[in-house]
């Protein structure tokens, strides 16, 4: 649409955005917490909401009842013509694939098809600080937004980590800093997304059952570079082959991130410290042994957060001593209790294969694995490898056990099948010996018995403390 290309350029966010929205209407596809949100900011703004879900639940028909009370017209059970008719915009929820049928008129029709981060992005003025990568993404975020408190600035977190910025974005700060989880499934729906700073930390196989391919999953990564100007910043891991040829996509200043080595200008690991060297004046930031979290991986998180807060004006100082004051976020390889000599860490967040790998090598002591669920297409056969001389046992819960069983089964690693979470924690306690780890790590989505990862690791937490007592 001509009016609304012309109205959001550059300095045309928040307030003229928000005027825009006025009187429009809009359609909002998918009623979780995203597209909730987008539709009442719509609502606030003064727009009409057009509001549809394919589900019929009970937490549908509860979203359903609540924005029909904020005066949405909503339809469950399916995406009709109707939730379509007129709409001058069209808000996805990150769910809702772009290929969806109901899609095909509207954008015949040419009209914007965009999802709540985008929406959110423009009705808000402030500057983002923008987090994605296929693992790492909340960890990294979380202690960005630690290092930015720092600062002056309002700090608000959110996006993908589990706030949606659209709840926030008529009344959130003009010049204060937004520091933004993003997944492939919402940048892919970006138009004009532009963060001051952009942080790829890694690129491995995942949502092949949306994407279809690796290399469209890293196209819709790849989306958060897309408009950035010679004043913004693009942080990108060296150690990460697929993160690094990225390097000719970067329109602003490259930043690098490396534990492997010096790499300038950047932000790395020499000599046993977090070095900065942005401008050819190397800063000492914190000794690496001082970062409070297990694995290698979390250098590599550490190392981009610093680079964001740099980008900020925080100084070095205050940086270590907000890293070493740092915990590890719920449902991030989280420590949730001990019961017979045996620890138990909650990694319900680690919702695919390289994930898994990377959390089981951030152990020295024997792992009992519980794993499992949706598999999204992907290729199990590295869990094997990983899992060969450090895994005692693999519990095996969900859909697509059976693939896992027989990728642990070419390592000769035991599994056993458990009918839900609470079989799977006390079949682990069974297989476990003082001095051992009990580790939730599915490698795979958690629909098949979940509400979502968050709703898995609280139940895999409640049973530990039931194994504990």
């Amino acid at each position: 649409m001509a009016d609304e290309d012309e109205l959001i350029g550059p300095d045309r966010r928040g307030p003229a955005y928000r005027r825009w929205l006025a009187g429009r209407v809009v359609a909002v596809v998918g009623l979780a917490r995203s597209g909730v949100a987008a539709a009442r900011l719509v609502r606030r703004a003064g727009g009409r909401v057009l509001a549809s879900d394919a589900g019929d639940g009970d937490a549908v028909r509860a979203a359903a009842r609540a924005l029909e009370a904020e005066g949405c017209r909503v339809w469950t059970g399916g995406h009709p013509e109707g939730a379509f008719q007129d709409a001058d915009l069209v808000v996805v929820s990150p769910g809702v694939p772009l290929t969806l049928p109901a899609l095909t008129r509207p954008r015949a029709r040419a009209v914007p098809i965009v999802g709540e981060l985008e929406l959110a992005w423009r009705a808000m003025e402030a500057d983002f600080v923008a987090v994605t990568g296929t693992n790492g993404k909340t960890t990294t975020t979380a202690l960005t937004g630690v290092l930015l408190g720092a600062q002056r600035r309002p700090v608000l977190v959110g996006g993908n980590i589990g706030t949606p910025l659209a709840d926030h974005a008529p009344d959130f700060a003009p010049d204060g800093l937004v520091v933004a989880e993003t997944s492939s499934f919402q940048l892919e729906t970006t138009s004009l997304f532009r963060p001051r700073v952009a942080m790829v930390l890694n690129l491995t196989p995942d949502h092949l059952d949306r994407h279809g391919t690796f290399e469209r999953y890293v196209e819709a990564k790849a989306r958060i570079l897309a408009n950035q100007a010679a004043e913004d910043w693009a942080v990108l891991n060296a150690d990460d082959a697929p993160t690094a040829a990225l390097a000719g996509r970067v329109r602003g200043r490259l930043v690098w991130v490396s534990r492997r080595g010096a790499a300038r200008p950047g932000v790395f690991v020499e000599a046993g410290w977090v070095v900065a060297d942005l401008d050819g004046a190397p800063a000492r930031v914190c000794p690496v042994a001082e970062i409070p979290l297990r694995g290698q991986h979390n250098v590599d998180n550490v190392l981009a957060a610093a680079a964001g807060a740099l980008w900020a004006g925080v100084a070095p100082a205050a940086i270590r001593e907000r890293i070493a004051g740092f915990r590890a976020v719920a449902h991030r390889i989280e420590p949730v209790g001990q019961a017979g000599g045996v620890a138990y860490y909650n990694d319900s967040k680690g919702t695919n294969v390289a994930s898994t790998v990377t959390a089981l090598a951030s152990f020295d002591e024997p792992v009992v694995l519980i794993a499992g669920g949706v598999g999204k297409g992907q290729d199990f056969a590295p869990l094997g490898a990983a899992a060969r001389g450090r895994v005692r046992a693999v519990v095996l819960i969900g859909v697509d056990r059976d693939a896992l069983r027989r990728a642990f089964a070419d390592s000769a690693v035991p599994t056993v099948d458990a009918a839900d979470m609470t079989d799977a924690v006390g079949r682990a306690r069974a297989a476990a010996r003082p001095g051992d780890v009990v580790l939730l790590s599915p490698a795979c989505a958690s629909f098949d018995m979940f509400r979502n990862f968050e709703h898995r690791g609280d139940v895999f937490r409640a049973a530990v403390r039931e194994v504990a007592r």
